[in-house]
């Protein structure tokens, strides 16, 4: 029997450890915080289920534009306080109990699983505590932590990392978010809706500069209507916690105040002190995991998966690269891991969804395209609901018609893409997406509709 070592719980790890249970071979996790991993115990599982929260408190507060008065004005926003000691906890009951659900999966699939520190001395051995595990396979899952600035270190009380905020006793009154990429656009997204008052940080000249511009822009737009500050082309420079608030020191001299300051500045990966380099295995300048399409690393029988290799650091891939790990590893047919067909979604209020190709590359000659947009606020269930804000934005080959990509900004976006992102995973055309029936009346009529937009187009 085949033995299978995996350092690390999070999704990279456990969906790997049950494709190889599934494959006959004896598994071993050795996990350090909990089955799971911060994906589960403080990452992704908690965020969105704040954000679950702030939604419904936007679906409040603006229900008077539906007809429904809950004591406001009509035409106007009723009051909503959302109470953060009812809230966190939520947050994470919700969060502890996916972790136990995740380890009696393991358990029930007979996975071993052992909770302590892992540390390679060997390529074959990997060793927990006094304890050494001898391994025909080790697969390598252990994610990644925020990073931090020098001159901004989180203290946990004022100046925070997003693994802090659960803790939070109280709504932040003022709440300064540093850095507006994925994370720091949803957290900003996320307290405004609950009531904080928030200032955004940005680098660049908007927000999240790596999606696609047009939806940014709609986004951004809805948070200056919420009444969110967004400072453009400036950086944080220090962090200053004066007792009842934080000071903050930006780039062009100005400060600005407010009582939290939330950092969002990157992820470092948790690959320092376990052995990788002493055994063979090759980190780049970042400090991350080296891997190929099928998640090799440089060393023969080790291989890594999940947001330790810096490979688009979304759970999803992180599973998907510790499937594809073992599925080779143990000797099952594989294909290799494609970007290209990797959707994704930042969980604002609108939801920003989008796979495959963009329209960047399309502008820039990198693809021959056509490319559509259809406005969300034409689609009749869009308008029943109010929901105004956002487009589908469909991409096919000139020629073949083939759906290339896709990107859907509005509410459920998440959902909404999966659609296109199928199409884009099997190389279906505009016609066979055009010849689908979809519910009428639904947000993903304007899927099709846009398909049929682009079936009926003649090449330029």
């Amino acid at each position: 029997m085949t033995k299978v070592v995996i350092i690390g719980g999070g999704p990279g790890g456990y969906e790997s450890a049950l494709v190889a249970a599934q494959l006959g071979a004896d598994v071993t996790v050795v996990d350090r915080d909990g089955i799971g991993g911060a994906c589960v115990l403080t990452d992704c599982v908690p965020s969105k289920t704040l954000i679950a929260t702030s939604v419904h408190t936007t679906y409040v507060t603006d229900s008077s534009r539906l007809g429904v008065n809950l004591g406001g004005e009509p035409d106007h926003k009723c009051s909503v306080e959302p109470d953060m000691a009812a809230v966190n906890p939520r947050v994470k009951r919700l969060a502890r109990a996916q972790s136990q659900d995740t380890y009696a999966r393991l358990v029930a699939e007979g996975v071993e699983v052992i909770a302590g520190e892992a540390r390679m001395v060997d390529p074959r051995i990997v060793a927990v505590g006094e304890r050494r595990i001898h391994a025909d396979i080790v697969l390598v899952s252990t994610g990644a932590h925020p990073r931090e600035l020098p001159s901004a270190q989180p203290d946990g009380e004022r100046i925070l990392s997003w693994r802090h905020l659960y803790d939070l006793e109280s709504l932040p009154e003022k709440l300064i978010v540093v850095g507006s990429g994925v994370t720091g656009a949803e957290f900003a997204n996320a307290y405004q809706a609950l009531g904080s008052q928030v200032t955004l940080v940005s680098s660049r000249d908007r927000v999240m500069p790596t999606q696609d511009a047009d939806a940014a822009e709609v986004l951004q737009d809805v948070f200056a209507r919420r009444g969110m500050t967004v400072l453009a082309n400036t950086r944080a420079q220090a962090v200053t916690n004066t007792g009842d608030g934080v000071l903050v020191e930006l780039s062009d001299g100005s400060q600005i105040e407010g009582s939290h300051c939330l950092m969002t500045v990157g992820m470092i990966p948790n690959t320092q002190g376990i052995g990788l380099e002493e055994t063979g295995v090759h980190l780049d300048q970042g400090g991350f995991v080296q891997v190929d399409r099928v998640s090799r690393t440089s060393t023969p029988g080790v291989y890594a998966a999940g947001d330790c290799t810096g490979v688009n650091m979304l759970a999803s891939v992180a599973a998907m690269q510790g499937r594809i790990a073992m599925w080779h590893a143990l000797g099952e047919a594989v294909s290799p891991l494609k970007l290209s067909t990797v959707a994704s979604t930042v969980f604002t209020h609108p939801e920003l969804s989008a796979v495959g190709v963009t329209e960047e590359d399309v502008r820039s000659g990198k693809v021959d395209g056509r490319i559509v947009t259809l406005p969300l606020d034409t689609n009749p269930r869009a308008k029943m609901n109010r929901s105004k804000d956002g487009f589908v934005k469909l991409i096919c080959r000139r020629h073949t018609g083939i759906v290339l990509g896709g990107v859907i900004i509005g509410p459920n976006a998440s959902e909404l893409i999966l659609g296109v992102s199928l199409a884009v995973q099997q190389r279906l055309t505009v016609d066979d997406i055009a010849h689908t029936f979809s519910v009428y009346p639904s947000l993903s009529g304007s899927v099709t509709e846009a398909a049929r937009s682009l079936m009926q187009a003649s090449p330029e």
